[in-house]
């Protein structure tokens, strides 16, 4: 009996051709829309000015008094993000224990009553709110409200992130195991002692690892909001491009590189002692 012998080409390969030009039909609207060109980066005169821009970057600035304000600004750009992230959590985790179905009582029948089913969709759509909007244009209203400075953007990764963290924290708990927090509500047990007990214990790494990714990301949004005004190295970094200072701006992003790095690291610790 003969072995069969092996296909000389893809027998998939008429579907992927077809699927990839649909994409490609798909996507060409999208780069008219833009204005995509990028054969523009290799004119003459771009060329010029990327390397007038690259070279004002040398050298870098190394004055004492320099590196003593970025390494202050560095870590108010730490403290924005560490504080943002801790007033997100007391957003996003009482709205997910409201509106998350597996710790409604009146869901264990099977259809939820319309009070609380009501609440949990209002409470949904203020998190849909808070995460639609994004921080920078939180940043840009709250530097009106309270003025410039690191408030500003405590409060703006708080309401974005609050929301983020809210929805995300909701899709892990429903998609995990209910039987434990179903039994516990079944025999009289309280929200709060079906989470602890029931739903925490198995979701527990997932929902910290995820809380720390959103606090690697706040680090990099604190710097970005630092552009309208909101402090830390974003803000100075703003500064130091207004006066065309090149060697600054590059010690300043060597700093974030290395803080960015830093804050991966750590993540990525935590992860692996959750883990």
């Amino acid at each position: 009996m003969s072995a069969t012998a092996a296909p000389s080409r893809d027998p998939a390969w008429m579907p992927r051709v077809f699927w990839l030009g649909a994409g490609l039909v798909l996507l060409w609207p999208a780069l008219v829309a833009t204005e995509f060109r990028p054969w523009v980066l290799f004119d003459d005169s771009s060329l010029q000015s990327t390397r007038r821009f690259l070279g004002s970057f040398l050298p870098p600035a190394t004055g004492t008094e320099f590196l003593a304000l970025v390494a202050r600004e560095t870590w108010r750009t730490v403290a924005i993000a560490t504080a943002g992230i801790t007033l997100a959590l007391f957003i996003a985790v009482p709205l997910t224990l409201l509106s998350t179905r597996v710790l409604s009582i009146s869901a264990l029948s099977g259809r939820m009553a319309r009070g609380p089913f009501a609440l949990r969709q209002l409470l949904r759509w203020m998190l849909i709110v808070l995460r639609s909007i994004p921080e920078l244009v939180w940043a840009l209203v709250f530097v009106r409200v309270v003025g410039l400075g690191p408030t500003a953007g405590v409060l703006a990764i708080a309401l974005t992130y609050g929301g983020m963290l809210g929805k995300v924290y909701g899709e892990i708990l429903e998609s995990g195991d209910d039987h434990a927090s179903a039994t516990l509500l079944r025999h009289g047990s309280g929200r709060l002692q079906a989470f602890f007990y029931g739903v925490l214990p198995g979701n527990a790494a997932e929902l910290t690892s995820y809380t720390v990714y959103r606090w690697e990301c706040a680090i990099r949004s604190s710097v970005v909001l630092g552009f309208v005004g909101a402090g830390g190295l974003g803000q100075q970094m703003d500064n130091s491009m207004k006066m065309f200072n090149g060697g600054e701006v590059a010690t300043m992003l060597l700093v974030f590189m290395a803080l960015v790095a830093l804050a991966d690291h750590v993540s990525a610790w935590l992860r692996r002692g959750l883990g």
